[in-house]
């Protein structure tokens, strides 16, 4: 299989908050035939998320995934290590109108979910939404253009100060 094959597989990590819920995830993308890659934890035993999340979100990162989905028992700590990366635009969602709007608004790459606080219905909803919005672009452009500038001057360890041309309050 190539890289560029590589890149259509959802990217898969959890720890052992998220390990039940993974599991039916995994079960629901076979359904509809998208290719999975699981580097999370295979058990309930206890499991630090960092490990897991950083396996997926390199590979988000890096290229050689399009998508990733990180599952803690809250999603909170999978979405923090999540955005420390470059390129890295998780999202942690709690209803389907999350997941839907973080594709069409931010172009969200990895959708982090909590194993212990969101029921399996609810997070099927979530991901479905997530999957089949499409970014719309547009106006959003110009915040993603903003975060796109903030990470380049961050990794360079250098102060960072939005441009100016983005401060227009009656931009589309």
């Amino acid at each position: 299989m190539t890289k560029a094959d590589d890149a259509g597989k959802i990217w898969i990590g959890n720890d052992h908050g998220g390990y039940e819920l993974k599991c039916k995830i995994i079960a629901f993308l076979a359904e509809r035939g998208l290719a999975v890659e699981d580097v999370g934890s295979n058990s309930g035993d206890i499991a630090r998320y960092p490990h897991y999340a950083v396996r997926v979100v390199k590979a988000v990162s890096d290229g050689e995934a399009q998508r990733g989905i990180l599952i803690c028992s809250t999603g909170i700590g999978m979405s923090i290590i999540a955005n420390k990366f470059e390129r890295v635009r998780a999202s942690l969602c709690t209803s389907a109108y999350m997941g839907r709007l973080t594709r069409a608004h931010n172009n969200s790459n990895i959708l982090c979910l909590g194993g212990k606080i969101t029921g399996e219905l609810e997070a099927l909803d979530i991901l479905e939404a997530w999957l089949s919005t499409e970014y719309d672009g547009g106006r959003h452009d110009i915040s993603l253009g903003l975060i796109a500038e903030a990470e380049e001057n961050l990794s360079e360890d250098s102060a960072w100060a939005p441009s100016e041309r983005y401060f227009c309050d009656s931009a589309p």
